[in-house]
């Protein structure tokens, strides 16, 4: 009896060894076009947050205006050619006031995600290695911390120090760390009971140099995946922030300012004014989660079926 292969099996068979080869760099190349192809939201995620990013850098020459440039003869002007957008109020073009938002919703979101999550890298690792009181008083606070809802939080935190970007990203950063805290904080109990870990301490190693050496070297995976996750919170956060009034201040354009103020008065006779600001908010939040989605089945080797 001839056992009949399936081309289409064998072809997959493999991709997935070239795939899984280590330490090569072909090897891992193919790895990567090979999630690239298989997570195809994932692909779609990762092209949406290079656009943003693109269109943050380069802002002043991909927009056609200023952002803060007022035209009085072309007021609430439907989109064409000329304004891809179409005006607001003030005879403002939205597209180049959405495309210069872009730059402030990736500053901000990034640096606050930095902050957070690095802050709160720092702070669940020494809980998670360890462990005991210090472990036991960090937690509760984490809890304390998580009962408040994010937003709320960071509306306090704008209110008493005031709207500038600094105090935004503050505000942003708070509520990321202690998601941070949480997930570095499992992550290093495990690594601390492992194999290595243990024959380090037997040879006398000291704390710090296993912390250094071979706890936070292992949770590099779960931070990226965390970081990953939250960009499009905080982006989402930071909008929320403006459109209630205490985020980036005027003339800064930003993607939830745009939808507050006299422009909610239009919604009805010129509906542009906020449709796409509301899309720009809605594509990158979108994107970076499934970037992020994706990010976590490559890392996760439960997730990724090989």
């Amino acid at each position: 009896m001839t056992t009949q292969f399936n081309p289409a099996s064998a072809e997959e068979i493999q991709e997935r060894l070239i795939a899984t080869q280590g330490g090569l760099r072909p090897g891992r190349v193919a790895y990567f076009l090979y999630y690239l192809r298989k997570k195809p939201l994932g692909t779609i995620g990762l092209s949406i947050c290079l656009l943003m990013i693109f269109t943050a850098i380069f802002a002043p020459w991909i927009a056609p205006n200023t952002y803060q440039e007022q035209n009085y003869d072309a007021v609430r002007v439907a989109p064409n050619t000329e304004f891809f957008f179409g005006t607001d109020q003030f005879g403002r073009d939205i597209f180049s006031r959405v495309v210069y938002g872009a730059r402030i919703s990736m500053l901000v979101g990034f640096l606050a995600v930095i902050a957070g999550t690095g802050a709160g890298a720092i702070i669940g690792l020494m809980s998670g290695y360890f462990m005991g009181k210090f472990d036991a008083l960090v937690q509760r606070l984490v809890d304390m911390w998580m009962s408040f809802p994010d937003l709320i939080l960071a509306l306090t935190i704008v209110a008493v120090f005031g709207n500038t970007i600094p105090n935004v990203i503050l505000a942003i950063a708070a509520t990321i760390l202690p998601r941070g805290v949480r997930v570095i904080r499992s992550s290093a109990i495990t690594i601390r009971e492992m194999d290595y870990t243990t024959a380090a301490r037997a040879i006398g190693a000291t704390d710090l140099r296993i912390i250094f050496r071979h706890v936070l070297p292992n949770t590099i995976a779960p931070f990226l995946i965390i970081m990953s996750s939250m960009f499009g919170t905080a982006i989402l956060t930071e909008a929320g922030l403006s459109f209630l009034g205490l985020g980036i201040a005027e003339p800064t354009p930003s993607w939830g300012r745009m939808l507050t103020g006299q422009a909610a008065q239009y919604m009805v006779d010129s509906p542009w004014i906020l449709i796409f600001p509301g899309i720009a908010i809605s594509v990158t939040v979108l994107g970076f989660a499934f970037a992020g989605d994706a990010l976590r089945d490559i890392f996760d080797p439960k997730l990724r079926g090989l």
